[in-house]
């Protein structure tokens, strides 16, 4: 009995000694020097289209732009407007027409003023060799600015000039990989 009575008297002196010298050392006035720095990344728009799609409905006739507009409601948030701190897209393209594109990204604003745009081509391909293009847009701080007051992206895909068969298909993905700090 005597075993345990000093067995127990141990235990607690242990207990209490190993939580007082946990906490000594804290300093809880650097609290305020903690910064999450959280990551997001957001699938924007994805489709795919092929020759029936650049043809017009009413008319029948070949359109040689088409267009898609994407809502990116999320960047109004509050959260959003005021930890944003740098945004990386990634555009990826996937071409098994014969014929190169022209591509236009813009992000706008709700008034449709453009607050970013981004231009390039995509690359001709085949059915058996499929043309990849890939952009990378960083959006850091000192910019950003230019994301927080958009709201739309618009996709805007004109088909350049070819004496090959207008035959094919078009894959689209984009991301948006959004970094906060908070």
């Amino acid at each position: 009995m005597v075993f345990y009575k000093y067995f127990k008297s141990a235990i607690i002196v242990f207990v209490v000694f190993g939580m007082l010298s946990c906490v000594k050392d804290v300093d809880f006035d650097q609290a305020e020097d903690i910064a999450l720095e959280p990551k997001l990344q957001v699938d924007l728009l994805i489709f795919d289209v092929d020759e029936v799609d650049f043809v017009d409905p009413i008319t029948s006739q070949l359109r040689t732009v088409i267009r898609d507009t994407v809502r990116l409601e999320f960047l109004d948030d509050d959260y959003i407007q005021d930890n944003l701190q740098q945004v990386e897209f990634r555009f990826k393209y996937k071409n098994s027409f014969p014929q190169a594109f022209s591509n236009k990204i813009s992000f706008l604003s709700e008034n449709n003023n453009t607050q970013h745009s981004l231009d390039f081509f995509i690359g001709a391909g085949s059915s058996l060799n499929p043309a990849i293009t890939e952009k990378i847009d960083l959006i850091e701080e000192d910019r950003i600015q230019i994301i927080k007051r958009s709201i739309k992206m618009v996709v805007e895909i004109e088909v350049l000039p070819s004496q090959d068969p207008f035959e094919g298909s078009l894959s689209f993905a984009s991301k948006g990989l959004f970094s906060f700090e908070f």
